[in-house]
């Protein structure tokens, strides 16, 4: 089973998870998974249609905003704003290790308006540093859409 590590009230990031572990997601309030992980990355983890069939199946909603090796980009950290903006419950985000979930939660929190101080703090309690990232949480702060 996968660890799922709170970030807030409402969202957790999480390593690679499996199919068995929608039911421990929902169990949890989860109503909406994201997968940040692009298929292909690892072959041997469950792909994006096995993940999202098992997330339908057990009537939680599903989304994919892929994060490869070139990193983030608005558009990115919109879909993850918008998701979570829309989301009717927990949140469950999972990538191969969680950093990339963790990373692309924290910037749309900047985003939308929450204090990077704070947000680098709850992702610190749940085992992640965002401090790379910590520049981009300050410019987005600053310029806020809410």
């Amino acid at each position: 089973m996968s660890e799922f590590r709170q970030l807030s009230d409402t969202m957790f990031a999480s390593p690679q998870i499996g199919t068995s572990d929608i039911t421990a997601a929902k169990d949890a309030g989860v109503t909406l998974i994201v997968n940040n992980r692009p298929d292909g990355e690892e072959p041997s983890a469950p792909q994006s249609e096995e993940i999202s069939a098992a997330a339908s199946a057990a009537g939680l909603q599903y989304v994919s905003i892929p994060i490869g090796h070139s990193g983030f980009s608005e558009p990115q950290i919109v879909q993850m704003q918008s998701a979570l903006k829309t989301a009717e419950g927990k949140v469950l985000a999972y990538c191969r290790s969680g950093t990339r979930s963790t990373f692309l939660w924290s910037l749309a929190q900047a985003k939308s308006g929450h204090d990077p101080d704070k947000i680098m703090r709850s992702a610190a309690a749940a085992g992640y540093d965002v401090t790379p990232v910590k520049p981009m949480l300050d410019m987005l702060a600053a310029q806020a859409d809410g």
